[in-house]
C-alpha cells in the first residue's frame, strides 16, 4: 500500500490537517497497521517539497502550529494516474485494491471501471500462469497454482465488491 498516494487521495477529497489525515487513513486503510504521526508529517513534508501539496493556513494548536494541507494540480494528476492504472496482479493485493476502490468512490471516480480494468489484468496474469503450469515442471506448476489460487480469491473479491459498490459509496462519502 502506498501511503503518499493514499494521503494525496484523502486530500483531494478535502483539505485537511495532518491529524485528520491520520484519523481517516487509520479508519479506512490502517486497520491492523495504523500510521504513526511521524510518518504522516514526514510524508506531508515530502509531498510539499515535491509540489504535490501546499499549506493553506497555519493556526495555533495545543502543541506545534496546525497546518492545513491542500492538494495541488500535480498531486491530483498523480492520484488520477494511480487510480486508473491496474495494480500488478500478484497475491495479497486486497489492501491496495480496497484503497483504490474506496478512494475512487470518495472522490466520485468510476470505481466500477477500475474494477473492470483490474479484473482484465488478473485474467491476463491467470492465463500466463496457466501456460507456465502447462509447460513447466512440478516446481513451476506448484508456484503457478499458488499464484492462481490467490488471483482467484482476488477475482471473487472484485465481483463481490462490484456488486456492493453502491452500499460502499454510501458508507465512505460524506
Amino acid at each position: 500500500m502506498t501511503v503518499p498516494l493514499t494521503l494525496l487521495g484523502l486530500l483531494e477529497r478535502e483539505p485537511s490537517h495532518g491529524y485528520d489525515l491520520k484519523r481517516d487513513y487509520d479508519a479506512y486503510f490502517g486497520r491492523g497497521k495504523p500510521l504513526s504521526f511521524g510518518q504522516v508529517y514526514s510524508t506531508l513534508s515530502r509531498l510539499a517539497r515535491d509540489g504535490k501539496v501546499v499549506i493553506s493556513e497555519v493556526g495555533p494548536g495545543e502543541g506545534p502550529d496546525r497546518k492545513r494541507y491542500i492538494i495541488t494540480d500535480a498531486g491530483a494528476t498523480e492520484v488520477d494516474t494511480w487510480l486508473t492504472e491496474p495494480v500488478e496482479p500478484e497475491p495479497h493485493l486486497q489492501t491496495t485494491l480496497f484503497a483504490k476502490v474506496t478512494l475512487a468512490l470518495m472522490l466520485g471516480r468510476p470505481a466500477e471501471a477500475y474494477l473492470d480494468t483490474q479484473r482484465a489484468a488478473h485474467l491476463r496474469r491467470m492465463r500466463e500462469l496457466t501456460e507456465i503450469k502447462r509447460t513447466g515442471g512440478l516446481v513451476d506448476a506448484l508456484l503457478a497454482d499458488h499464484g492462481l489460487f490467490h488471483l482467484e480469491a482476488d477475482l471473487r473479491w472484485i465481483e463481490l465488491t462490484a456488486a456492493r459498490l453502491d452500499a460502499l459509496a454510501k458508507e465512505v462519502r460524506r
